[in-house]
């Protein structure tokens, strides 16, 4: 591979950012030892639309502000969609189990069938994979106090 090919290689680390998802930073680090950029994909669903969307985006926003490496997008649309349009050659995806690999690793075969774009799976490390977002919904729908499930 040559110097030029390796450079300016995008990913994109697509979903909603939940502050109480332990393992984010993490993999945003091990993601920037591969790429040169990563861009993270905050999903905006209808529920979440306004006016202002830079306010549902700034607490990740204020995470990376320094780092010229990062950069914080909302998306509407599918994520192989938003990787075309930005031009990145990856998106990044972070799992906490075997069943979740196995359920990305379909996905990532059908993405590249589709477009050419590959997928790269991380394991989070144990120490941060206690407790997913999705739990974190749902306990938030049962009003319970999620701090206190965080070791």
């Amino acid at each position: 591979m040559t110097q030029e090919s390796t450079k300016n290689r995008i990913a994109i680390f697509p979903g909603s950012f939940n502050p109480f998802t332990r393992g984010h930073a993490d993999i945003v680090e091990r993601s920037l030892a591969i790429f040169d950029r990563i861009v993270i994909a905050v999903g905006i669903n209808a529920e979440k639309l306004s006016g202002d969307n830079d306010a549902l985006l700034s607490p990740i926003v204020e995470l990376y502000k320094g780092n010229p490496r990062v950069e914080v997008v909302a998306y509407h649309d599918l994520t192989v969609s938003l990787a075309q349009r930005l031009g990145a050659c990856a998106i990044v995806r972070a799992v906490r189990s075997v069943k979740d690999y196995e359920y990305e690793r379909d996905m990532a075969d059908i993405n590249m069938k589709l477009s050419g774009i590959e997928s790269v799976i991380l394991f989070c490390r144990p120490e941060y994979s206690a407790i997913s977002s999705s739990i974190v919904r749902e306990l938030r729908n049962y009003g319970q106090d999620v701090s206190s499930f965080l070791p």
